[in-house]
């Protein structure tokens, strides 16, 4: 009676649900798939456009640049004695000392007698 008054279906059929999930799935996973070639092919020919603007007026790519600038620091920082703080690798030199507590300073010009006292 319920099946005739448009109630829910009793006999629902738990293969068939399976694949009708693993159909949305695949569409899901097909329409990404779709989705990223379609931004690659924009990336791509945006690129290219970028590359012709670049060949054009003369313009290095960032990466290259960097990369040119990095070397050129390395190899002016090779044997010279004074070399920027970059290029010196760490824990040589340049490594500072505890500082010393202004009571320490102090004591160490106080004499004898009142050094004692200040120390009890």
């Amino acid at each position: 009676m319920g099946k005739m008054l448009g109630g829910e279906q009793e006999d629902k059929d738990p293969e068939a649900e399976k694949e009708k999930e693993e159909e949305r799935q695949e569409a899901l996973r097909q329409e990404e798939e779709e989705r990223k070639a379609k931004y690659a092919k924009m990336e791509a020919e945006r690129e290219t456009m970028r590359q012709g603007i670049r060949d054009k007026y003369g313009i290095k790519k960032r990466e290259e640049v960097e990369a040119e600038a990095q070397a050129a620091m390395e190899q002016a920082s090779e044997g010279s004695l004074t070399r920027s703080k970059k290029a010196v690798p760490a824990g040589c030199g340049d490594e500072e000392e505890e500082e010393e507590s202004i009571m320490d300073t102090v004591m160490k010009y106080l004499p004898g007698p009142l050094q004692d006292m200040f120390k009890k």
